[in-house]
């Protein structure tokens, strides 16, 4: 079991791709900061493509859990 750390780790790339994951936890450093991962299903199978040393650490960027899904989500308020 992960334990969730006390505040979000600064981790702003996506373990898959490299890019920016728009992770707004991390960019403020507040798990109260909205963020639109909340509002979407990421598929056990891409979490699992995550590789061993960087899981629980960064968040997947939105461009890759649609490519996941194998579908666009829908955008949310906050702009992560």
């Amino acid at each position: 079991m992960i334990e969730r750390p006390v505040a979000p780790l600064p981790a702003t790339g996506c373990p898959l791709c490299g890019g920016p994951n728009g992770c707004a936890p991390a960019l403020s450093g507040s798990f109260d900061s909205p963020c639109w991962c909340t509002t979407v299903q990421i598929p056990s199978e891409l979490l699992a493509r995550v590789p061993a040393a960087q899981r629980g650490l960064a968040c997947i960027c939105r461009r890759c859990a649609e490519a996941g899904a194998g579908q666009p989500q829908p955008e949310v308020a906050t702009g992560c």
